[in-house]
């Protein structure tokens, strides 16, 4: 049986985001487990603003292509995105909105998120650990076409949630972490077989 392969990336590129922290936490979780692990960085593909003018005018930008075909090429994604004014973040958004343009590039068709499995995180000082966030985000990847787990993480607090090596401190925390990335690899495994 293959390997599945499981994409993580932060829908935050701020200077000690708490988000970052917890992809970067997301990801040791998942190292451990049977699946191999990729983890990006948004300000490694930059974008501009999504604009369909724009897009008619000079096509969908190269970043957009990169980016869903590394979507494409994993069976899971585990998206750790922050809470911005009860939603998701404008970086989080302009990303989807510009690789759910893309359904093929110049190697065939592609599919970043439909048949695709989603875990989904979120980090914040405050009390509600980006809970708000999150269920825009679910409802907006299930609207394209993926399955979004049940298994989900949201940490409130962030400023003291983490300890040295970036772990959680909280107990209970560690094992809902543990239980959406062993979901989300079991999950992904299925789709590995196919």
């Amino acid at each position: 049986m293959r390997r599945p392969k499981i994409l993580v990336l932060p829908g935050s590129n701020r200077s000690g985001s708490f988000n970052a922290r917890l992809a970067g936490t997301v990801t040791k979780a998942l190292a451990l487990m049977e699946c191999e692990v990729t983890r990006i960085s948004l300000r490694d593909y930059p974008l501009p603003v999504f604009d369909a003018d724009l897009e008619t005018e000079r096509g969908r930008p190269d970043n957009a292509l990169k980016l869903a075909r590394l979507f494409h090429g994993h069976h899971a994604v585990a998206f750790i995105s922050p809470e911005y004014n009860n939603s998701i973040t404008p970086l989080t958004k302009n990303t989807i909105d510009w690789i759910s343009r893309v359904s093929a590039d110049a190697r065939g068709p592609v599919s970043p998120f439909a048949g695709k499995v989603f875990a989904i995180a979120a980090a914040s000082p405050g009390n509600f650990g980006g809970i708000r966030s999150l269920n825009h985000l679910r409802s907006i990847l299930v609207s394209l076409g993926a399955l979004v787990l049940s298994e989900q993480l949201a940490v409130p607090r962030a400023r003291e949630a983490f300890d040295e090596a970036d772990g959680l401190k909280d107990e209970g925390q560690r094992r809902r972490l543990a239980a959406m990335c062993r979901s989300l690899v079991e999950k992904a495994a299925l789709l590995a077989t196919d």
